[in-house]
């Protein structure tokens, strides 16, 4: 069992949201330049992550995306979920017809991993994974690469695009 890039794509997107949760909205466009992941695929995750209830959408100047409820009430599970992931160790999809039409000898074993996935996922929220060591390295070296971009966009050939532009310590 593998998680898709969606999953892992969504997942990493809403983590962004929540590394700017109180500043306000943020563009896809800049998530897409933090994060490596295409616009054009951000969008299409941000549809069902909208239509879940888990990101509001804000128009105009200043306008993107935020984190519906506070990063500490959502987590990696419902975030996969709400993507159309969902855990699934089986063979059937749950459907319990994986031998020959029937439930298999070892059916009730993926189905607990899956399950077992699922709880350790749900046990995760965004703020609570945004407070590990080794996540704020990484925040601290995107806001690093970011900033020496938006002081020299002449460093990479995305200048004409819009960034991202956050307060750092």
């Amino acid at each position: 069992m593998r998680l898709s890039t969606k999953g892992r794509y969504a997942v990493t997107a809403m983590l962004d949201l929540a590394i700017h949760y109180e500043e306000g909205p943020v563009t896809l466009a800049g998530i897409s330049e933090t994060q490596g992941i295409s616009l054009s695929y951000l969008e299409q995750l941000f549809v069902r992550l909208k239509k879940n209830g888990l990101v509001e959408g804000w128009r105009g100047p200043g306008g993107g995306y935020r984190l519906a409820r506070s990063p500490e009430d959502i987590s990696i599970a419902q975030i996969i979920n709400a993507i159309g992931e969902g855990i699934d160790a089986t063979m059937c999809g749950g459907n319990e017809d994986c031998q020959d039409g029937e439930r298999c000898l070892t059916h009730a074993l993926w189905e607990k991993l899956g399950n077992s996935i699922l709880d350790f996922m749900d046990g995760i929220t965004l703020a609570s994974f945004l407070r590990r060591d080794k996540v704020n390295a990484v925040v601290r070296r995107q806001q690093s690469d970011l900033a020496i971009t938006v002081a020299d966009p002449t460093l990479n050939d995305t200048a004409d695009r819009p960034r991202l532009v956050t307060n750092f310590e």
